[in-house]
């Protein structure tokens, strides 16, 4: 029902029995701008002001003589209002719930003071002054709902969360920081905050930061918990400044602690794999999606001839690229820039890599790229295989097997010039027999002891070792030597065994070991010319045994010895057979 405005009435009729104020003009009623309502002595109503009417929303007819519980009603308390005014006590700031006649409630606050009436035997009733207060307590309500919002935030956050005095005293924390840590409130709240950092130099820095009114965001810190173990928590603060200045801190801490154990794992992890690659003698580099070398070992550094930059240098660590056949090849073309744009690994080439100081080096890379879960090219590793030990092995292999073919071709001329001299200068076929097979074994000792060298050269002492002293067994130590270690090249090494041998027989047949008191002195040394060339000046002499005689003819072992020194090594002999012993001397110029 909608409220209608009250009848103006100059002069109402006196009702007997109640107050005075019930004949008031009702002009003077609506003037006053505060609801107000006049109550008989039973709570009927009396009279409404214009303010009340439009506050209760009934019409003046309506109102009038209706009991208190017609209009006001919250939680009983209209029988207070009801007592107050059958028993003539006042009412201070009661606050009531008004249902309005169009469904809509309304908060007042209720002033009630009682009337007296004309004899004590009649009491006066009661003025109320009602004041809306429905916008006051919704704006209640809501501050009321707000702080519990505040105080659940703070107590129920998923995130610990505590406050700290000036002096560090720890004024409250919530459910979080406290389970976080294994502390109940007594044992945390009202602590030093400095008692569960780990490290007092943080907790000082922290609070000397935030009263200077810095503000922190995921500072790295470490807390003791109760149990003896140390979180690692990120705290983000700031400070609360009142008029005299600094008054708390407001802290959340966010437990990192199993991040930062798998982070120290995943770089010990890290660091154990570096640790491999750089054991490994193959050069190893790594790379990001666009190429960036982010990781190599020492074994590229030796490979390429520089250290490459992080983050800099891209596709290779190389200094510069070629093609197998010399062609110049750019590093965004090479098999490292090929994997990771095509997202697969190359394998089956090669490449050139040229270092600063110009050598080159020839290797075959093993690109592969690294992918994620999603199968995205993240990064690669490459692998640099240096061919230069399989090319030299190659050239090594070419040069023996050229060399084999040489020698094998000598050597059958050898054996066959030492078949036909031996052959003249015994034909007797037993003799003819032995002579030839123990000079083709003094040549088949020579070629194994380069064989086993792989025909690199041989030591002039290994030489003398197989040719001469291991020929005389228990007399060795009758065959002085003398002369410093030599490398022979094959040609020579086979040539000179042949000498020794021969050598060896004459002494023994002929010569100072053919007698038991006979001896043998071989020295060689290294001899130095005008030309800067090195000469081999050897001498084999013979004393102490039997007189010697010159020969009628020259026999097949000194023929031999001047072929081999003469001939095959450019170089000259002297042999002279002095009565005291035979004496030999060669010199041949060293390559």
């Amino acid at each position: 029902m909608s409220v209608t405005e009250l009848p103006r009435r100059r002069s109402p009729e006196p009702m007997i029995g109640f107050s005075p104020l019930a004949s008031v003009d009702q002009d003077i009623l609506d003037a006053i701008p505060t609801a107000i309502a006049v109550f008989g002595p039973r709570g009927e109503i009396l009279r409404i002001n214009r303010s009340a009417s439009n506050l209760i929303s009934h019409a003046a007819s309506l109102c009038q003589h209706a009991t208190v519980p017609l209009f006001i009603g919250y939680d009983g308390r209209t029988d207070v209002i009801a007592s107050a005014i059958t028993e003539g006590l006042p009412i201070h700031n009661l606050e009531v719930t008004l249902d309005r006649p169009d469904g809509t409630r309304l908060n007042l606050l209720v002033d009630l003071e009682p009337l007296s009436g004309p004899s004590p035997a009649h009491g006066g009733g009661a003025v109320a002054c009602l004041r809306d207060v429905t916008d006051a307590r919704q704006e209640a309500d809501a501050a009321l709902a707000q702080q519990k919002d505040i105080e659940d935030f703070f107590e129920n956050g998923a995130v610990g969360l505590h406050l700290v005095s000036a002096e560090g005293i720890i004024l409250r924390a919530n459910d979080a920081e406290l389970k976080m840590l294994g502390y109940d409130h007594h044992e945390y709240i009202g602590q030093p905050i400095g008692h569960f950092h780990a490290e007092q130099e943080a907790i000082e820095d922290i609070l000397c930061r935030l009263a200077r009114g810095e503000s922190l965001f995921r500072y790295p810190a470490r807390l003791r918990a109760k149990n003896g173990s140390i979180k690692h928590v990120q705290i983000t603060s700031n400070a609360n400044f009142g008029e005299t200045g600094f008054k708390n801190t407001r802290c959340f801490t966010v437990d990192v602690t199993d991040e930062v154990e798998a982070s120290v794992t995943a770089r010990q992890t890290e660091q154990k794999a570096r640790d491999v690659l750089d054991a490994l003698p193959a050069a190893i580099y790594t790379t990001d999606a666009e190429g960036r070398i982010t990781f190599f070992n020492e074994a590229a550094v030796a490979f390429s001839g520089r250290r490459p930059e992080i983050g800099s240098d891209q596709w290779c660590v190389t200094w510069r690229l070629y093609e197998p056949d010399g062609t110049p090849l750019p590093h965004d073309q090479c098999p490292m820039a090929v994997s990771l744009r095509e997202g697969r690994p190359i394998r089956g080439v090669q490449a050139i890599a040229e270092r600063p100081d110009g050598t080159r080096v020839p290797f075959m890379p093993y690109p592969t790229p690294l992918l994620d879960a999603e199968g995205n090219v993240i990064g690669g590793i490459n692998m640099l295989v240096d061919l230069s030990a399989l090319e030299e092995a190659k050239e090594a292999q070419r040069v023996l097997i050229d060399e084999l073919n040489h020698r094998v071709k000598n050597t059958l001329a050898t054996v066959q010039s030492i078949a036909a001299q031996t052959l003249r200068s015994t034909p007797e076929p037993e003799t003819f027999v032995a002579n030839f097979q123990s000079r083709v074994i003094a040549l088949a000792k020579a070629h194994d002891l380069l064989t086993r060298r792989r025909w690199t050269g041989v030591s002039l002492g290994e030489l003398v070792d197989q040719e001469v002293v291991a020929s005389l067994g228990p007399g060795a130590e009758r065959l002085i030597l003398e002369g410093p270690e030599i490398t022979l090249a094959p040609r020579i090494g086979l040539a000179l065994g042949m000498v020794l041998y021969e050598l060896l027989m004459n002494a023994r047949q002929f010569g100072a070991l053919s007698s038991a008191a006979g001896a043998v002195q071989f020295k060689w040394a290294l001899v130095e010319d005008t030309q800067e060339a090195t000469r081999l000046r050897m001498s084999w002499v013979e004393y102490g045994g039997p007189a010697v005689t010159p020969p009628d003819r020259q026999g097949f072992g000194i023929r031999l010895i001047e072929r081999s020194i003469r001939n095959d090594l450019d170089g000259s002999v002297e042999a002279s057979f002095a009565q005291s012993g035979f004496r030999c001397e060669m010199e041949f110029l060293l390559p």
